[in-house]
């Protein structure tokens, strides 16, 4: 089993920063992808940003330039740092961390941070 746990959402004025953290414990397999979700309310839960344990990553064209994953494999812990935020960037967000072998990966989920961006 994975156990994902987040800290660092709040709230925040537009155009101000925040840095959420997530760490991983339990079984952790040395490759994995880990990464953040989030949902605003009435809406799909969508992809914000994704790294692999290699240190590709993937952003959400809408947070490209403005937001930036990175990760201490140490540590097992995942960051996601947001600057620029905007209104349109509240929601819950979700740690990720989808691993596994080849014929069965897993995805597990943490309890989600709720990040407030006032105009």
């Amino acid at each position: 089993q994975v156990q994902l746990v987040e800290s660092g959402g709040g709230l925040v004025q537009a155009g101000g920063s925040l840095r959420l953290s997530c760490a991983a414990s339990g079984s952790i397999f040395s490759f994995n992808v880990m990464g953040w979700y989030r949902q605003a309310p009435g809406k799909q839960r969508e992809l914000v940003a994704t790294i692999t344990s290699g240190g590709t990553t993937n952003l959400a064209d809408s947070v490209k330039g403005r937001f930036t994953i990175s990760r201490d494999n140490a540590k097992n812990t995942v960051y996601l740092q947001m600057n620029s935020l905007k209104p349109e960037d509240t929601a819950v967000y979700y740690c990720n961390i989808n691993q596994g072998p080849v014929w069965r990966r897993v995805d597990y989920w943490g309890q989600g941070t709720q990040v407030t961006v006032s105009s």
